[in-house]
């Protein structure tokens, strides 16, 4: 691998997997603690359609593609929040819908018609230096968005319901993240392919899930395993002639699938009464649940009394039994004193 790197068109080739890598590491985590790596799948094809919508009117592939893939996506946010029983349903009608558009857009544009094969596994030995720094770019907004509102989006994916009723802005979380995935993945499949993105966006959270004990480990793991299928890839790719982004896509199924019986083995002996059950997304250490109790709890200090809806884990129910209804930060489990009435 040391001497392919020599060649211009490899070293590109690395950068531009391992800065997806990073980013797919990050959103991805965001994706599976909140349980949406079906909508990110109609995301990344609905796409398609503004790849052809950009051809076909002449715009810049960014300026099409992006504008299609965001307008598809809030419709599918707004869909997964006010019709959660047919959410699945219109994501698939979208997703097709989507690619049919795009296929069809780009027949009907005269002269030479681009090759969608070439967005489904991408062409990551062609990457140039300008699709580099877009990503370097976009890397940077990701993460600066995610450090200031982590612990929101702890929140949201601890518990929906529970950070809805202390006040946390759950909606207009929901739709930035969603957004935040638009752009990942317009960004990122005009150097990876469609396919790829799906991959590095499911794969590498889902093997991490098992093993973080905080939503921060899972996603320096999953940029880390991300990093470690890219490289991994193309160097099978280089030695044996192989498509890279398809080799990317087969070590990293590899790895998932010989990782089930090790991870199932390791979280029977963290959970040996009941394995994978009742574990909550996104909290995997007492740390992590401090941030998410004070992250609500900033914006409950004006309501005097919160009556506890029908919540759906056991964290919230014992937050419900131990918090205050105006209590100050916490520092520890331990600082949580009992609840007092308040007449």
């Amino acid at each position: 691998m040391i001497e392919a790197l020599q060649f211009e068109f490899m070293r590109n080739a690395l950068l531009a997997g391992l800065l997806a890598s990073v980013i797919c590491g990050i959103m991805g985590t965001l994706v599976v603690v909140n349980r949406i790596v079906f909508l990110s799948g109609g995301i990344a094809h609905a796409a398609y359609g503004g790849i052809g919508l950009a051809f076909y009117m002449g715009w810049p592939y960014l300026v099409g593609t992006l504008g299609f893939s965001l307008s598809a996506a809030m419709v599918m946010a707004a869909v997964t929040l006010k019709a959660r029983h047919r959410a699945d349903t219109i994501i698939g009608v979208i997703w097709a819908l989507g690619m049919a558009v795009g296929i069809i857009l780009i027949d009907l544009k005269p002269g030479y018609n681009v090759d969608l094969m070439s967005y489904l596994f991408g062409s990551i030995l062609t990457v140039p230096d300008r699709d580099l720094w877009i990503m370097v770019g976009m890397g940077l907004f990701i993460l600066i968005m995610v450090i200031v509102y982590y612990k929101d989006l702890l929140a949201l994916s601890y518990d929906e319901e529970f950070a809805r009723i202390r006040g946390v802005p759950v909606t207009a979380l929901y739709f930035m993240l969603i957004g935040m995935l638009a752009v990942t993945v317009v960004m990122v499949i005009q150097v990876v392919g469609l396919i790829l993105v799906i991959a590095l966006l499911t794969i590498p959270p889902f093997i991490m899930e098992g093993y973080a004990r905080s939503m921060l480990v899972m996603m320096i793991g999953s940029s880390l395993l991300g990093a470690l299928f890219t490289v991994s890839g193309l160097w099978m790719s280089y030695f044996f002639n192989l498509t890279s982004g398809a080799s990317i896509i087969l070590v990293a199924g590899i790895f998932f699938f010989l990782n089930l019986p090790i991870q199932r083995r390791f979280s029977s002996r963290r959970h040996p009464a009941h394995g994978d059950r009742g574990r909550t997304p996104g909290i995997r250490s007492p740390k992590e649940l401090i941030c998410a109790t004070n992250a609500i709890m900033k914006r409950c200090c004006t309501m005097r009394v919160w009556s506890p809806r029908r919540t759906g884990s056991a964290y919230s129910k014992w937050l419900a039994a131990t918090i205050t209804p105006c209590p100050p930060p916490i520092s520890s489990i331990s600082s949580i004193g009992p609840a007092t009435s308040t007449g």
